[in-house]
């Protein structure tokens, strides 16, 4: 059986269920290509009490997850909500269609926590991912300020997600970058470290005052506001 167990945002995240049902698998592995985790493997491995097996994109995209499920019970662990990356629902469809049992155990995601900055969820749009650059490769993708441009039009906020790896200081010049090549002006923004966590802090400031930021925690995540609730303004202004 195939079992995807969400983490939630920290160390003690997963839930009581999730922590029973990962402690009678036979093999857990540990998806590790979509975050940057705000704790150790072997911090996870000690809550756990098992023995934790890195799965890299490789692994888990090749599918051999599922030939072991079909042998044993087995558990990937994923940060947050086990199913945010696609990947996930196509280890679930190929599991189905062998044949092989699945279960996904949900968990609290930065969907959810995103919340805390006042911004009303039912008023966030499409949300877009920000890839990490290689200019020395000539790759420079901008996107996802195509779909910030979209959630603008239907005064939608924008949850912008950051790749793997990448340092506050770059993410904030590729967005300033991108804005400038969309003909978008950015007046403030909301910037969310490490949501969940007792390191969590939620900024909201101009672009130029965050440049001041050397030490932002990974992970993180940037916030494009829309139009103002009156109520959304007053919390966010908490966190000027």
């Amino acid at each position: 059986m195939l079992y995807l167990i969400g983490l939630g945002l920290n160390a003690d995240g997963i839930s009581k269920y999730g922590l029973e049902v990962t402690k009678r698998c036979k093999r857990v592995y540990l998806e590790n290509y979509t975050v940057d985790f705000p704790y150790t493997i072997g911090k996870l491995s000690e809550i756990i009490g098992k023995k934790i097996i890195p799965a890299d994109r490789k692994r888990v995209e090749e599918l051999s997850l599922v030939d072991e499920a079909n042998r044993l019970d087995i558990a990937l662990l994923v940060y947050g909500s086990p199913l945010t990356a696609t990947t996930h629902i196509t280890l679930l469809q190929e599991a189905r269609r062998l044949g092989i049992k699945t279960k996904v155990i949900a968990s609290a995601s930065v969907l959810d926590a995103v919340a805390e900055t006042g911004l009303q969820l039912y008023k966030f749009g499409k949300v877009a991912s920000m890839p990490a650059w290689k200019p020395e490769e000539n790759f420079t993708p901008d996107s996802f300020m195509e779909i910030v441009k979209d959630n603008q039009k239907i005064n939608a906020h924008s949850l912008i997600l950051i790749d793997i790896g990448l340092e506050f200081s770059d993410a904030l010049n590729q967005l300033e970058k991108s804005a400038e090549k969309h003909n978008m002006k950015l007046n403030r923004i909301v910037l969310c470290q490490t949501l969940g966590t007792r390191y969590q802090k939620i900024f909201y400031r101009k672009i130029k005052d965050l440049k001041e930021f050397t030490s932002v925690r990974k992970p993180y995540c940037i916030v494009i506001p829309s139009k103002l609730h009156f109520m959304e303004k007053e919390v966010l202004t908490e966190f000027k």
